[in-house]
């Protein structure tokens, strides 16, 4: 179970970055930010990038050691784009969500890193206090402090243009962790009994959709439109209609939409009534 989410940047060298990273935070609804010895902070570069995410840059813990930013944290993440002499866990940041939200975190990963309260006796994890470490915009975590990492996690970006600007890469991860969150959510509504009433199209939507009886008008005004212009021959109609079904089905028309088609249909038959 996921108890808290820490992001950690390290020797940030330009104030912008840290400003952007907090936007990002923000966005995704993240709060708790540490800055490892950076370069310079607090700035009015960092104020001007946040874009009103000026709480976070506040609130924003400034340490000098990265033993002091995972203070707590029993479960770390380093962001690495470059591969190892020694492999180490590498996750896609899909994968790590998984990783967090149903961990497999064993005894021996925690004892790895020096946190064995990790995991119970029983080798299930606890409730985890998440860290997730991202370093220089330059050279990234040196191979020490990605030593400190539980998992490491890589964005699999354009192998061409692989660079990501920090705060890009907060956002994936971060984006990443709140869809999982969110998801995790609906579950456990499902499984309590609760009814999720979810936007078929993202939104709701201001209209019922059109009923089996009103489709199946729909379709034969279509048809006999169709018929009238000599776009359908009834004597070898072959699959038109079957394929105009399936095209007006799948989009899930509402009954204003329905009415709209007709009243074409109606139109065009109106006008070829009065070329006759």
């Amino acid at each position: 179970m996921l108890k808290s989410v820490r992001v950690v940047l390290v020797n940030t060298s330009h104030p912008g970055n840290i400003g952007g990273v907090a936007r990002a935070m923000k966005n995704m609804d993240f709060s708790t930010l540490y800055l490892v010895d950076p370069k310079e902070f607090p700035s009015e570069k960092a104020v001007a990038r946040s874009s009103g995410a000026v709480d976070l840059l506040d609130q924003a813990k400034v340490v000098g050691t990265l033993d002091e930013a995972l203070a707590g944290c029993n479960y770390v993440v380093g962001a690495s784009a470059r591969g190892r002499h020694i492999p180490w866990p590498v996750l896609d940041p899909r994968e790590l969500v998984e990783q967090i939200l149903q961990p497999s975190v064993t005894q021996e990963s925690a004892q790895s890193a020096g946190n064995e309260s990790v995991c119970s006796s029983m080798g299930l994890p606890q409730a985890l206090d998440v860290a997730l470490v991202f370093g220089r915009e330059d050279r990234g975590l040196t191979n020490e402090e990605l030593h400190r990492c539980h998992r490491h996690v890589h964005i699999p970006s354009n192998p061409d243009f692989s660079s990501l600007n920090l705060a890009a890469a907060v956002q994936v991860i971060c984006y990443e962790l709140r869809m999982g969150l969110l998801a995790q959510s609906d579950k456990q509504q499902s499984e309590a009994g609760e009814v999720l009433e979810k936007p078929r199209w993202g939104t709701e939507w201001d209209i019922d959709l059109a009923s089996a009886d009103e489709l199946q008008r729909l379709f034969e005004h279509m048809e006999k439109t169709l018929i009238d212009i000599d776009f359908l021959d009834p004597g070898n109609p072959r699959q038109l209609m079957t394929r105009l079904r399936r095209l007006y089905l799948r989009s899930l028309p509402d009954k204003v939409e329905v009415n709209v088609l007709r009243g074409i249909l109606t139109a065009t038959q109106k006008l070829l009534k009065s070329t006759d």
